[in-house]
């Protein structure tokens, strides 16, 4: 495995500081995309004004050690196949819950940048934070 698994869930709560995305970690436990679940879920999230949505995404820290930390290294290389793509659970994770936190973070900045943002830089782009005052 490329990451350990403490590297993995480390790397994942570093980007839900940022977004939300663990209804897709359930969809590499299951292997099966459940709609109806994404929907409950997206619903609820569309109903979090500001200061919900950032109490959620504070919330949503520990989910990923509490989803992830028990499987074993074997249910990491167990194959899914969700939306008829044979993956592995951990490539699953990698490439459909961590790499699309990074892409829609980039997508923000690049939408914060386009709206006149100019005080945000790269160390809130590529490590999430505010740059340390000079």
């Amino acid at each position: 495995m490329v990451f350990s698994k403490s590297e993995l869930i480390s790397a994942l709560q570093h980007e839900v500081r940022i977004l939300m995305g663990p209804t897709l970690v359930e969809v590499a436990q299951t292997g099966v995309f459940d709609p109806a679940r994404w929907t409950v879920a997206e619903k609820q999230a569309a109903r979090l004004d500001v200061d919900g949505t950032v109490a959620a995404i504070a919330a949503l820290h520990d989910t990923y050690t509490r989803v992830l930390g028990d499987l074993s290294d074997d249910d990491y290389r167990t194959v899914v196949t969700v939306w008829d793509i044979p993956t592995t659970r951990g490539a699953f994770i990698v490439a459909y819950v961590l790499c699309v936190h990074a892409a829609y973070r980039t997508q923000l900045f690049g939408y914060l940048k386009s709206c006149g943002r100019t005080e945000i830089g790269t160390s809130n782009l590529w490590d999430g934070v505010d740059p340390r005052p000079a």
